[in-house]
């Protein structure tokens, strides 16, 4: 009997953000791996001392767009020198739909064709294809304090890995 292939098993990438008790915002949030701060501006009355939720959308998308572009140059033996992400987050409304406007700048020795194969990949990062096709978010109230983040797992390298297959 022909061996099947079995699903992704998803196991989940967790975090925990909690306020701080600093300031009307000011919030820590912590993974398996880190912590960091994240806050408003303080014109809008937070303390400025980290990025806003928005800020990280953002990073999350140039951060996996410039990764996932390194590890398909570097799986091609590419001279990709240097990535460059800029991205710019706009919404009309609350009900708008959002957009992210992404410029992506390749340093190195690069052709038109890597290059063009490349813009082709950024397409596929991981965070990229979330925010294209939206996401389902599901909540629940807990009477017990959050625990530290349950995974360990990087279900975005296996992403990337997947995006860059090809």
């Amino acid at each position: 009997m022909p061996a099947t292939p079995s699903a992704p098993t998803s196991i989940g990438e967790g975090l925990v953000v909690a306020e701080t008790g600093h300031g009307r915002f000011q919030v820590e949030a912590k993974t398996a791996a880190a912590s960091f701060l994240i806050d408003e501006p303080a014109e809008v009355g937070g303390l400025g001392s980290g990025p806003g939720p928005y800020d990280l959308l953002g990073a999350a998308l140039g951060a996996c767009t410039a990764m996932t572009v390194r590890l398909y140059a570097e799986r091609k033996g590419w001279p990709l020198e240097r990535v460059q992400v800029s991205v710019l987050h706009h919404r009309a409304t609350l009900q708008a739909r959002d957009r992210f406007d992404r410029t992506i700048e390749l340093q190195g020795a690069l052709d038109a064709e890597q290059r063009d194969k490349l813009m082709q990949i950024a397409q596929r990062c991981p965070v990229h294809l979330t925010l294209e096709r939206g996401a389902d978010v599901r909540t629940t109230l807990s009477v017990a304090q959050p625990g530290p983040p349950v995974s360990v797992s990087s279900e975005h390298m296996r992403d990337m890995e997947e995006a860059c297959a090809g």
